[in-house]
């Protein structure tokens, strides 16, 4: 038995994961979902015809139209729509961050300092000075 299990692993035929219930890979799964409601990729939108795809809406010919002042103020709302959707730090959060890069900020210019310092002695001492 287990000879006649072993020819069939060799052979791809032992562990038969396609007929199981449950694929085993998301990606299995997710084929499985979608393999009988519609065709994949762009196939649905080529159907429909040239004409479905390239088009401007509507807004966006109105927006060339509008002047100045209603485009600065849609960017205006819009800016302030985008900011609303930020998640905030909090005060704690804030200072512990701020602490960090001034931690580190420090941190990196001393190690420039001293190298600095240290190529400034090799130069003076390699070529001398007369000071």
């Amino acid at each position: 038995m287990s000879e006649d299990r072993t020819e069939q692993d060799e052979q791809g035929q032992g562990d038969d994961r396609e007929s199981s219930p449950r694929p085993a890979t998301a990606a299995a799964r997710r084929e499985r979902r979608t393999a009988g409601n519609r065709p994949a990729g762009r196939a649905d939108t080529e159907s429909r015809g040239p004409d479905a795809k390239g088009k401007p809406t509507s807004s966006v010919r109105r927006d060339e139209r509008a002047g100045m002042p209603a485009r600065l103020t849609r960017f205006i709302r819009e800016v302030v729509a985008e900011l609303r959707k930020v998640i905030w730090p909090t005060r704690k959060e804030l200072l512990t961050y701020t602490g960090v890069v001034i931690a580190f900020v420090t941190i990196m210019v001393a190690i420039v300092a001293l190298l600095d310092y240290g190529f400034a002695k090799a130069v003076l001492f390699s070529f001398g000075s007369k000071s």
